[in-house]
This record gives structure tokens, sequence and C-alpha cells, in this order.
């Protein structure tokens, strides 16, 4: 199973979070993705970071390596980033971005999410390692009966059918 990334860029207080709507599902995200063959994963958080947001950073530090429960999810390594060039900036991954506060994200943002938010929020200088929750089966399920076109397009990107490229 291939590994991805995923980034948390906070504001300079550190009150609030950087996150991206996507274009193919339109849903709020941490900015990452896939690591390239060959590809160490810190390079990979800043391509993607780079790619999703228009900025350049650097990692701060790693907040967390998350193993998968099962095949909805691969493992994934989390980092903090902070901006050192660039201004957040739509993309042609990216329908919207903004900062949201740490105690307002926006309901439409990946359920797991949340909970990597606040473990990136204790500000733990020691990476944790655990499992991606918020991903059963019956998540899933429960999802595809609250959002059936939203899960449809999860599941069709999942096989590389793309849409609102």
């Amino acid at each position: 199973m291939s590994e991805s990334v995923s980034c948390v860029i906070f504001n300079e207080a550190k009150t609030q979070v950087l996150l991206i709507k996507r274009r193919d599902i339109p849903v709020w995200v941490l900015p990452g993705g896939g690591i390239k063959s060959g590809e160490a994963p810190e390079m990979a958080a800043q391509r993607e970071a780079e790619e999703e947001t228009g900025l350049k950073v650097k990692i701060t530090r790693k907040v967390a390596h998350y193993t998968p429960l099962n095949r909805l999810t691969r493992p994934t390594h989390f980092y903090e980033c902070s901006p050192i060039e660039g201004i957040p900036q739509i993309g042609p991954e990216t329908r919207e971005i903004a900062f949201f506060p740490l105690d307002a994200l926006p309901a439409k943002l990946v359920p797991f999410y949340k909970l990597w938010i606040a473990d990136a929020a204790t500000f733990n200088p020691t990476p944790i390692k655990k499992k991606i929750y918020k991903t059963s089966y019956w998540t899933f399920l429960h999802y595809l009966l609250c959002h059936p076109l939203l899960v449809a397009q999860f599941l069709l990107t999942r096989l590389g059918i793309h849409f609102n490229r």
C-alpha cells in the first residue's frame, strides 16, 4: 500500500488552520497527497503544500504517523509546516482556500482531519503514532446515506475518474 502525506499550516498566532476545498470533491481538507516513488515524505509534504496552496513551506515538525484500520485510507505522514514564501492561492486541484479558527472548522471537513488538527494543536514535539480513526466501513455507509453524491465522487476519484477539473 502506498503512503501519503498531509500538512497542517497554522497562522502566526497558531489560532487558525489553512484548509483547502478540493475541486474534484467539494469538501475541505488539509493539503496533502501521495508520495512519489523515491521521494522522501518531507519532500512530498513540501511539494503537495505548494501545489495545493501556492505556498513554499518548511517542515516545522512531524506531528504524527497514522496507519489505516482498513482499505479506506493509507499510511500517512503528518507534518506541521510554516510558510516561507508566497501567498495562499487556488490552483488546479483547489477550489477555495481559507484560514479557519481552530474552534470553528467547516462542516464539510473530512471527519478524521478534525482529530488530526487537534493532534497538531497540542504542539507535542514527539511524533504521535496511531491508527486513522473515523474511517470505519460503518462511517463510510453513514456518509453514503447522508451524502451519496460526495461518496460517489470520492469512489470515482479513487478509480482515477476526476470531476470539475
